[in-house]
């Protein structure tokens, strides 16, 4: 079976992208060069903040920059397309219809996984953007589940906010203990029966195995998918 080349819409945020591509080449089984999935990366910094966009109202300023870079990814002919950024997944239904081409959904493969991993009926943290927990695209899929989202309060939300816009956009390496401790008490106070890293710079912050117990990344999620997707059926198991 030949294997598929995989389109991958990036810089949002550029480090975040490249935290991924480094996850695709160190969870794929690979002994040789030629044994990793081929990708086509466009590393597009310069689109308009999603979250800004979100709350402004003004969608179609990244829908219009960003159809440009599917057709790019067209004419490469990639296979799949995958989007590291859970914001900007609040317009996957509008730029599904710009192509053919399936862009792999990181919040229903991430619910998928929570259902399997945890079940049905509990409740779930979400750690996110403002733009993502505004847009509602992880609590109306949560729902859909048949589970409970939870979000953070005022004060906490704003925790998150700072890690990712005061600390990982800005280069500066956050302390996981921070983040750990929302996690915790989600967990502990909250009674939430996982936390899912809505937020692929979170995804940047090395959290402990504790901590990695009861959380969900959707970093994780998309890069697993994207490899089983890219791979020949044969091939496509991870380290």
């Amino acid at each position: 079976m030949e294997r598929k080349r995989l389109g991958v819409l990036g810089g949002m945020g550029p480090k975040a992208t490249s935290v991924f591509i480094d996850l695709i080449i160190e969870s794929t089984a690979a002994d040789r060069d030629q044994d990793h999935i081929d990708m086509v990366v466009l590393n597009h910094a310069s689109l308009p903040d999603r979250t800004h966009v979100i709350l402004e109202n003004t969608g179609e300023l990244f829908l219009r920059e960003i159809e440009k870079d599917i057709r790019l990814l067209e004419y490469a002919e990639v296979a799949n397309i995958a989007m590291p950024c859970n914001t900007a997944h609040y317009y996957i239904q509008e730029m599904q219809a710009m192509t053919t081409i399936p862009i792999i959904d990181m919040v229903e493969e991430t619910m998928r996984e929570i259902v399997d991993t945890f079940g049905r009926g509990g409740k779930v943290g979400i750690l996110a953007t403002n733009g993502t927990l505004r847009s509602g695209i992880y609590g109306d899929c949560a729902r859909r589940y048949g589970m409970v989202p939870h979000e953070p309060d005022m004060d906490v939300q704003q925790q998150v906010m700072n890690i990712i816009y005061r600390d990982i956009k800005r280069g500066i390496l956050s302390d996981p203990a921070e983040l750990e401790g929302i996690i915790r008490d989600m967990i502990e106070r909250d009674g939430c029966s996982c936390v899912i890293i809505a937020c692929t710079e979170l995804s940047i912050v090395k959290l402990s195995e504790e901590a990695r117990k009861v959380s969900i990344d959707a970093m994780d999620v998309l890069v697993r998918r994207s490899i089983e997707l890219s791979l020949p059926a044969h091939k496509s198991e991870l380290l």
